[in-house]
């Protein structure tokens, strides 16, 4: 019964990817672009049980609906901006409390390294 479920969970968290996917398969701006991009840059190294992979899901899911709408090739307001912000810090916080320490480590590893590129490419420094 636990592996029907397991395996259960794996199909839909597949059926799920693949249909994001299907929806915006170049990654660009748009439904899951650059929250999806943010997101594979932090779980990099990092294999989520399905459990986890679920939990996961639902959380970016909670904080994607929250998000204000994009629109390309204009820049939000720093109301906007200072939003984004805190919802993907409060959902970064959510995500981390699913991960086991090892994990921690990884993904706090990888929040430096994002952090870090995105000073890079602040207007200021380019």
């Amino acid at each position: 019964m636990r592996t029907r479920l397991a395996l259960l969970a794996s199909a839909l968290v597949l059926l799920t990817s693949s249909a994001a996917l299907a929806q915006n398969p170049g990654g660009g701006p748009g439904p899951g672009g650059f929250a999806a991009r943010r997101m594979q840059r932090l779980l990099q190294g990092i294999t989520l049980t399905p459990e986890q992979q679920a939990k996961v899901d639902s959380i970016t899911a909670r904080y994607g609906a929250q998000m204000p709408p994009f629109t390309p090739g204009v820049f939000p307001d720093s109301a906007t901006r200072a939003r984004i912000r805190d919802l993907n810090g409060n959902q970064d916080v959510e995500i981390r409390t699913v991960l086991t320490p090892d994990q921690r480590k990884v993904w706090d590893d990888n929040v430096a390294q994002l952090r870090a590129r995105m000073q890079q490419r602040a207007p200021g420094n380019r």
